[in-house]
């Protein structure tokens, strides 16, 4: 199968193919995601809540996320692999260059990053620099502390207004992918309406270019609890490759997410 890079995630937004995201933490199981054809695997440092039990993913560090970026690059053949930029990894310039070079050297194709307006000019002096750039707005969990808990944002026409502004911004500085979690169905079509880049959603509702689901909530296995966006695919079917592929089928045919995993 032809290998999935940011100008074919580009020309699927194009033509209308929504995009199957996954998040994976080690070469196995980016293995048996990659034969069942998903597009896109990342390694999120959602694996301090699912993998270490963590409260947050404010423990994660950038080692730690280097160490399993270079795992799943080892299982994943097709699809492009994404990982995300730990808390507090790029306050600065100067750690933004050497943690995303951390990162990219140990396999990823591309480094996430969350927040709006402030990640400008890093996500410019990264893309000068070839780093290509995944955005992430609404619910940030890095922020955690700072919205009083995992909070659905946008729900206020001003606040909907901003993250659509932020979008735009992020856009224009040169991301070329966009996570949406947390927020209204219509607040999801929005953004993605209006954004030229791919958007993919995580409780944004079925509207957006593509969907992810953390592995763990999708096999029922999460160590805190079930997010109210997600949904339990091994429950449904009784096979880990079977969840997969029921996954990516629904997110292509839209029947993932539906009303029940969507917010208003």
């Amino acid at each position: 199968m032809k290998k999935v890079t940011i100008s074919t995630l580009a020309k699927m937004k194009q033509q209308g193919e929504r995009i199957s995201v996954i998040t994976a933490y080690d070469a196995s199981f980016a293995k048996l995601f990659d034969e069942q054809g998903i597009d896109v695997m990342l390694i999120g440092d959602s694996l301090g809540m699912v993998l270490m039990g963590e409260n947050s993913t404010l423990p994660v560090t950038v080692e730690q996320m280097a160490y399993h970026t270079k795992s799943v690059k080892n299982g994943a053949q097709r699809a492009f692999v994404v990982a995300d930029m730990p808390f507090m990894s790029y306050a600065t310039a100067e750690q933004t260059y050497a943690n995303a070079a951390q990162l990219m050297a140990a396999g990823a194709e591309m480094v996430k990053m969350e927040g709006g307006l402030w990640l400008v000019e890093a996500i410019k002096g990264l893309a000068e620099r070839g780093v290509p750039v995944c955005g992430h707005l609404g619910l940030t969990p890095q922020s955690v502390h700072k919205f009083g808990g995992f909070k659905v944002q946008g729900r206020e026409q001003s606040a909907a207004d901003e993250i659509v502004a932020q979008a735009l911004a992020l856009e224009q500085a040169g991301i070329q992918l966009l996570v949406l979690e947390c927020i209204p169905t219509e607040l999801g079509e929005r953004i993605s309406q209006t954004l030229s880049i791919p958007v993919i959603g995580i409780g944004a509702g079925p509207h957006t270019d593509g969907q992810v689901l953390v592995m763990h909530d999708m096999f029922g296995i999460s160590a805190n609890y079930m997010p109210k966006f997600s949904k339990n695919y091994l429950a449904e079917t009784g096979d880990i490759r079977k969840a997969v592929s029921l996954y990516i089928e629904e997110v292509k045919n839209g029947r993932f997410p539906s009303e029940q995993h969507s917010f208003s």
